[in-house]
């Protein structure tokens, strides 16, 4: 009789998934900066450091961690009764990091003048990125939105007079005004405006939270509130807003926490 109840219950342990350990799949670089995607079973509830993540029908989900994160994070899946904690390990980064001396204030710090439209500027940016859609498109390989030189990287940071500027948190493109920026990503357009120190920007929602942010544009092919296709022509490269020369600066956010696009996973150069 125990022989019987020891193979129904073993039985039963394999028929039903809610009794094994969640599993999951992750892709990404695993860095300071750094996206992740993540595969599990449909159903399963993700944390991340106790943060609830959307889980799409299929089980797909998405997060990642900043310029400046920790290097140790928790992911948490529960499936039923089931729990699975997994601790994470990022490698910590060394970003270039720039002495300026003897530079004018008034390139320094922003007329008093403008300080109100900075403020709004700033309140718009970050109530597009607040956006949580069900959007799938983060979840397919992404493309470069531009040709030409890398001319500026991630994570690198001015430090003028002694005083610490905020860290670049784009991929800088050198291409000359008119050149086009196709959308790295399906999307839905959520913000474009003229702001005081990006000029002409873009914002397009890729879903479950990311966003690509295009800024110094000339001129805008989209507006608010367009789907828009990959390798669609969504702007051209500009030298708008506070920069010495045309380039196309591209960034991408999980919500307000800013991520290196070079670290997308099986990001395509373009054509």
């Amino acid at each position: 009789m125990k022989a019987w109840v020891k193979a129904l219950s073993l039985l039963a342990s394999i028929s039903n998934p809610l009794l094994a350990q969640p599993d999951v799949q992750l892709q990404g670089s695993f860095s300071q900066g750094s996206l992740i995607r993540g595969q599990t079973a449909p159903g399963t509830e993700v944390f991340f450091n106790g943060q609830p993540l959307p889980v799409s029908s299929d089980g797909q989900f998405v997060f990642g961690v900043g310029r400046d994160a920790p290097e140790e994070h928790k992911l948490t899946l529960q499936a039923g009764a089931e729990q699975q904690v997994k601790t994470l390990h990022f490698k910590k980064r060394q970003y270039d990091i720039q002495h300026v001396n003897g530079v004018a204030q008034k390139y320094v710090t922003p007329p008093d003048a403008v300080t109100e439209r900075i403020r709004q500027d700033n309140a718009r940016v970050r109530k597009a990125r607040e956006t949580q859609s069900d959007l799938p498109f983060i979840f397919d390989t992404p493309k470069m939105p531009a040709v030409g030189r890398v001319s500026g990287v991630y994570g690198s940071q001015r430090v003028f007079n002694g005083e610490p500027r905020n860290p670049h948190y784009g991929l800088d493109i050198a291409a000359p005004v008119g050149a086009p920026v196709i959308a790295p990503l399906s999307g839905t357009v959520l913000l474009a405006e003229d702001l005081y120190y990006s000029g002409l920007t873009l914002i397009i929602d890729h879903g479950f939270g990311i966003s690509s942010t295009f800024m110094h544009l000339s001129k805008f092919n989209v507006a608010v509130g367009d789907s828009v296709q990959q390798g669609q022509r969504i702007a051209e490269v500009g030298a708008s807003g506070r920069v010495t020369g045309a380039h196309l600066d591209w960034r991408i956010n999980w919500h307000q926490e800013r991520l290196d696009p070079a670290l997308l996973p099986g990001l395509v150069m373009a054509e």
